[in-house]
């Protein structure tokens, strides 16, 4: 058994690059730059050293995703890697090594890069397209209900008594599976 499984993160190194082959397969390819780090012999000090990683998006997803990418947003990639080699026109063999990609994620805000700006209604483009934001979740509380302060709002609740665990006079013998 073999898995192919890569997870990078980094910033792109250049704007993405759109092309449609002849059979209308979109093809978005773009650079991530992530460190590397090392001891330098000399100074005995750490450095980064970057690594130029090419990805590739196929389908559907490329069009859309190019309208968000831009060079330096920093982002995280998942997918697996692709082992390319070719014959160049003068002859010599070439080869290269490449991420298609399954999933993005955005790991700098729009205001940090790419030309955007957020404000209270979400993203704003430099171009004036407004983008709106996720709505965050938090995970519910278990808690008593709150109770309606005397301003017109609520009160925080009062926190849920802290229990304690149970006793540990549970043997294997008792666990019925």
């Amino acid at each position: 058994m073999s898995i192919n499984r890569v997870n990078i993160s980094g910033n792109l190194t250049r704007d993405p690059e759109l092309r449609v082959t002849g059979s209308g397969t979109q093809i978005l390819s773009f650079g991530v730059a992530v460190n590397d780090r090392r001891r330098n012999p000399q100074t005995g000090e750490w450095e980064d050293y970057p690594n130029f990683v090419d990805c590739v998006v196929f389908g559907a997803r490329a069009e859309p995703l190019s309208r968000f990418l831009s060079k330096g947003t920093k982002v995280a990639v998942e997918g697996k890697l692709r082992y390319s080699s070719w014959e160049s026109k003068d002859g010599s063999k070439r080869s290269k090594l490449e991420v298609v990609v399954d999933e993005v994620e955005f790991l700098s805000s729009r205001g940090q890069q790419g030309g955007y700006q957020q404000d209270a209604g979400g993203f704003q483009q430099a171009g004036g397209a407004q983008f709106q934001q996720a709505p965050s979740y938090s995970a519910p509380v278990a808690a008593a209900p709150a109770q309606f302060a005397p301003q017109g709002g609520f009160a925080n609740p009062a926190p849920a008594p802290v229990q304690a665990p149970p006793s540990t006079d549970v043997y294997d013998e008792d666990i019925p599976f």
